[in-house]
């Protein structure tokens, strides 16, 4: 793949990220104001502020959109936190948010500190769950934006899960 500018690579990979801002926002609660047309909207926009930016390939682009989508989702949670001081957070099943069952529900702030504490310990751990959880990219698509085996992204996934699980169920 070319690389491409946003304007050109937008009408090929609008479809798919709004599915993927359609899956983030189901973890939102039902009276959430963002819909998900608004957070392709604002994931389009802070993209194209990355004008230097030159898309190698649909993983490298969706690495950035995920990026895109947690900082979005996560300061409209801190501001409806400031709004209603703990009321109206974002919850997410940790089931929904990491494949991890027991149908324990986090505050998404909860998972962006958890996640920022995991990326002091293991970047690349961190990445793997931001890229799959924000991203919506599979396993082989992990692999390419980090460049590193599959087989590497798996452990680094079982790893990230199973730290995940223990800091949250704190």
């Amino acid at each position: 793949m070319d690389p491409q500018p946003l304007n050109e690579l937008m009408p090929e990979v609008y479809d798919e990220l709004r599915q993927i801002a359609q899956r983030s926002m189901r973890h939102e609660r039902v009276s959430h104001t963002l819909q998900a047309t608004a957070l392709v909207n604002e994931v389009y926009l802070r993209l194209g502020h990355q004008e230097e930016a030159k898309w190698q390939s649909r993983a490298h682009f969706f690495a950035a959109a995920a990026q895109a989508i947690r900082r979005i989702l996560i300061d409209h949670a801190r501001k409806k936190g400031a709004d209603k001081r703990g009321g109206g957070q974002s919850r997410v099943s940790l089931e929904d948010a990491i494949g991890i069952g027991g149908g324990t529900e986090v505050e998404l702030l909860d998972l962006d500190e958890a996640l920022s504490e995991l990326e002091q310990l293991d970047a690349r751990a961190a990445k793997v769950v931001a890229l799959r959880f924000f991203g919506g990219l599979n396993m082989e698509e992990v692999s390419t934006v980090l460049g590193v085996s599959k087989r590497t992204v798996e452990g680094d996934w079982t790893t990230a899960k199973a730290w995940l699980r223990g800091r949250l169920d704190e």
